[in-house]
């Protein structure tokens, strides 16, 4: 139930802080919200909360900051709060490791969805429980060069080494690695990995592929300009 999802939300203007704890408060979820960046990263260590919403501006530490702070300890799903849809921020914050991010002013019903739709990719209580892409009928194991995924135990190796991904980024590569070879266009990666049952922007899955590229080899991914991407075979 929502009632057992704790939001740590870190917004400096009272106004909105206020506002959107109370309607958070109302869906049923548990939330500690605080008014900088040093308070907030006291604030998770301190109660471990089940999703972090971050403003982007807040004074302190900022929210970029504190995300990569918070990505450092824990895969703790982080939604970041940006004013301008167009600022740079957004992008700063997604590489920094944030899983979305909603544009301010929000609909609270709006803020309300994504929250539940990033919570049910963790399988975190509130979002009910997380589907799991559709493994390939021989499960376990499946190998790209150098590059391993066990599709059952959710691990990944390369070249013998254990490689860290976030919940998200998992996700991504599970996609990628069940249909190898196939282009995944960027609004099919939303709806299967996001969970957006509507138009989102797709820097997020930009941002994620490189990421992702990042921590299991640049040339792993496949662009197909005008498409998508796809994992070489």
């Amino acid at each position: 139930m929502a009632d057992q999802t704790h939001v740590l939300f870190v917004e400096d203007d009272d106004v909105i802080r206020e506002a959107t704890q109370l309607a958070l408060e109302r869906d049923g979820f548990v939330v500690t919200a605080m008014p900088d960046g040093l308070s907030g990263l006291e604030a998770f260590r301190a109660d471990r909360p089940d999703i972090a919403l971050l403003d982007v501006m807040v004074p302190g530490l900022d929210g970029v900051s504190l995300c990569r702070r918070i990505r450092d300890e824990s895969t703790v799903p982080v939604i970041m709060l940006s004013a301008r849809a167009d600022s740079i921020d957004v992008v700063l914050g997604l590489e920094a490791g944030a899983d979305d991010y909603v544009t301010k002013p929000f609909d609270g019903a709006v803020l309300v969805a994504r929250i539940r739709a990033v919570l049910r990719r963790f399988g975190h209580a509130g979002g009910g429980r997380a589907e799991e892409p559709t493994s390939p009928p021989n499960g376990g194991v499946l190998t790209f060069g150098d590059l391993e995924v066990d599709t059952e135990g959710m691990e990944v190796r390369r070249a013998g080494q254990p490689v860290a991904l976030t919940p998200t980024e998992m996700r991504l590569l599970l996609e990628f690695s069940t249909t190898p070879g196939t282009v995944l266009s960027r609004d099919k990666l939303l709806e299967r990995v996001w969970d957006y049952g509507w138009g989102g922007d797709t820097r997020v899955v930009d941002v994620h592929v490189q990421r992702l590229r990042q921590k299991i080899g640049q040339d792993r991914i496949e662009t197909v300009r005008g498409f998508g991407y796809k994992l070489k075979a």
